[in-house]
């Protein structure tokens, strides 16, 4: 398995994540806030499975590779991990998981490192993130991203090292976040950026001594005897809380100029209350002179220093990509400064769909020898009768999809692409009611963003998947299943539910609803930890159509009722990194009687990269057999109160 993790650079709120620590003796202190996001540099590693030992193979910074080897024993682990150095994280955070877990071995191999080390962007942190996620993915210890994060944590703090708990947020990957901390407690809400933001690190090419600076600041805590104590903890609190929340306002409405200016108050505001504490350090006599330096103005909205600030790193929010290169070059030409891009890009949005619509309906045989199960009609609750098919495909418009692909049987593609292309002839539109005409005029308007593609052999839902590659591109899409129906219980379809999910978190979301035992051998269930209780689950599991038994041992979630889980809804948006992991499932034949499941694919996805399950407001219907096609008919045909109110309405104007 090969895992990348970043540094991180704290862009708000630095140091605050130990002093909110200090609420354990002194209520009365603020919470800590910061922002921090994900590098564009970082570690790259191969990891594999080992026997016994814990094999570290790592690239030097001056490009020697270096290679250790212990066993894995708890004594000797810890022994490593507390002598210091850059293998004692590796072994600090093994020590931990041996402390929780009985796992055997790993290899790891640091193939690449282009993070730099003692700037400020947390590569120790990193190296402790991906030993603790090399374990969770390889063991399957079914580890969040924020028990991930913990675990680093609990590794690096086993070695001399005084990191702080903002350091491990690296965990998060590339996307902004803010951090809150009180206590012993981590809080962390993944930001959504408005627009794109351009920083530029740069490595000023000093000396700073952490541990000083932190023992210096320290020493106001915790609690404040002298004005210069209530200095620091005024920084570090109420005014670091107005800063830091101003600039997640800022980040969230793509506003690189106000967040420039909130940069360079920030650091204004440290040197004020801050640097007095710790004046050989702080005074930062490099840092200053490139916040200063007048031929950069022009193409800066603003900077600060990096970390815990001094001669270390300093960042600065560029007016642009092209102001960023400029100001690059004049730093590294005249300062004699490294620097290095950094970019936050608004989140995606998803603009397109999938529903595979291949299947052939042998519960419904004979009827589905004249029309496959797709296109059997629904009395939707506008009260016109609909292919079902076409019903998704209306959902799909609603949300604004520039792109709807269908993956169909060879021998219904011409059928399709008559309904989508294809009007009546003018005598028999004619004799259609008007309200009947809109339908078939919205028919042909919507066909114009529907793709076909060819399911050539029916080899599963995960095949008929895979199929769609091609149309899809680089973008997320939604996942329909072309033989099922979906109502919403809110005003708010059941697609529209998880597209908000995703474009919020920009992770994939699967639908899930509650089920019976009696029912688990109709559906994929799913198993988690809850991120926002009765909502959204971190996916640890995806299984399907497992036996009770199974069920009971391995899948029950918090919160249910005995005999209740979690089975997969039917919708799903997904990021491309989907095609991956379906790709290896065909290449090595792990289908089941013939047929691929898309659930085996997800749930390797979830072992690489986290993966949501969504609690939709809303039921799905199954419309591939008699009886449940027959209750789907009934709930469609029942419209909600408020459609019917809607209804009145229509009726009253007519």
């Amino acid at each position: 398995m090969e895992l990348f993790v970043p540094g991180r650079i704290c862009l708000f709120g630095e140091h605050s994540d130990w002093a909110g620590g200090y609420r354990r003796q002194n209520s009365e202190l603020e919470k800590g806030y910061t922002i921090i996001t994900g590098t564009n540099q970082g570690i790259y590693v191969r990891v594999k499975l080992h026997s016994d030992s814990l094999v570290l193979k790592s690239v030097l910074p001056d490009g020697s590779r270096a290679e250790k080897s212990v066993p894995m024993e708890s004594a000797v682990l810890l022994e490593e991990a507390q002598r210091g150095g850059f293998f004692s994280y590796a072994a600090g955070v093994a020590y931990q998981v041996l402390r929780h877990w009985q796992v055997g071995g790993l290899e790891i191999d640091s193939y690449k490192m282009d993070l730099p080390i003692k700037k400020g962007l947390s590569s120790s942190a990193a190296v402790c993130v991906l030993v603790a996620r090399a374990f969770n993915r390889l063991y399957d210890l079914r580890l969040t991203i924020h028990g991930e994060m913990d675990l680093a944590y609990r590794g690096e703090v086993t070695t001399p090292s005084r990191c702080g708990r903002m350091d491990q947020g690296c965990a998060y990957g590339s996307r902004p976040i803010l951090m809150t901390f009180d206590q012993d407690i981590v809080g962390v809400e993944e930001l959504r950026a408005g627009g794109p933001f351009h920083i530029l690190i740069v490595d000023l090419n000093g000396k700073k001594d952490t541990v000083k600076i932190l023992a210096d600041l320290n020493q106001s805590y915790p609690f404040a005897r002298s004005e210069r104590d209530r200095e620091v903890q005024e920084y570090l609190g109420p005014v670091n809380r107005r800063i830091v929340l101003r600039a997640v306002e800022a980040l969230r409405a793509g506003d690189a100029e106000r967040l420039g200016r909130l940069m360079t108050e920030a650091q204004e505001l440290f040197d004020r209350h801050l640097a007095p504490s710790s004046p050989e350090e702080l005074r930062a006599p490099l840092l200053h002179k490139l916040l200063s330096f007048p031929e950069i103005q022009p193409f800066i909205w603003g900077g600060k220093g990096v970390g815990s600030q001094g001669d270390g790193t300093a960042q600065l929010l560029c007016r642009g990509v092209e102001e960023r290169k400029r100001a690059s070059e004049i730093i590294e030409n005249e300062l004699g400064m490294n620097t290095l891009p950094l970019d936050i890009l608004p989140a995606e949005k998803v603009t397109q769909c999938l529903i595979p619509a291949a299947g052939f309906g042998s519960e419904l045989f004979p009827a589905a020898k004249v029309a496959q199960k797709e296109l059997f009609p629904v009395i939707d609750t506008d009260g016109v009768a609909k292919p079902a098919l076409f019903i998704n495909v209306e959902a799909a418009a609603s949300c604004g999809f520039e792109r709807i692909v269908l993956v169909v049987r060879p021998e219904e593609k011409e059928n399709l692409k008559r309904f989508f292309g294809e009007p009546l002839p003018p005598e028999r539109f004619h004799r259609l009611p008007d309200h009947i005409q809109y339908y078939h005029n919205r028919v042909i308007q919507l066909g114009r963003n529907v793709k076909l593609v060819v399911q050539e052999r029916p080899l599963g839902f995960g095949h008929a998947v895979y199929c769609g590659k091609g149309e899809l591109g680089d973008q997320p899409f939604a996942l329909f299943l072309g033989d099922y129906l979906y109502r919403s219980r809110r005003e708010k379809s059941c697609l529209e539910q998880l597209v908000e999910v995703y474009e919020k978190t920009q992770k994939t979301v699967v639908g899930v609803k509650r089920i019976r035992e009696d029912e688990l051998g109709s559906y994929g269930v799913v198993a988690g930890s809850w991120i926002e209780p009765g909502s959204l689950l971190q996916v640890t599991e995806i299984a399907e159509k497992p036996s009770v038994r199974y069920a009971r041992e391995a899948l029950r979630v918090p919160g249910l009722s005995e005999g209740e889980y979690f089975g997969l809804f039917g919708l799903y948006v997904l990021g491309t990194s989907i095609f991956e992991h379906l790709d290896h499932v065909i290449e090595n034949g792990l289908d089941v009687a013939g047929q691929y499941e898309l659930t085996t694919a997800l749930d390797r996805l979830r072992a690489h990269e986290e993966c949501l399950g969504y609690v939709v407001e809303g039921e799905s219907y199954d419309i591939g057999q008699p009886d449940r096609y027959l209750k789907a008919l009934r709930a469609f045909r029942k419209p909600r109160d408020g459609e019917k109110k809607k209804r009145k309405k229509g009726r009253k104007k007519e």
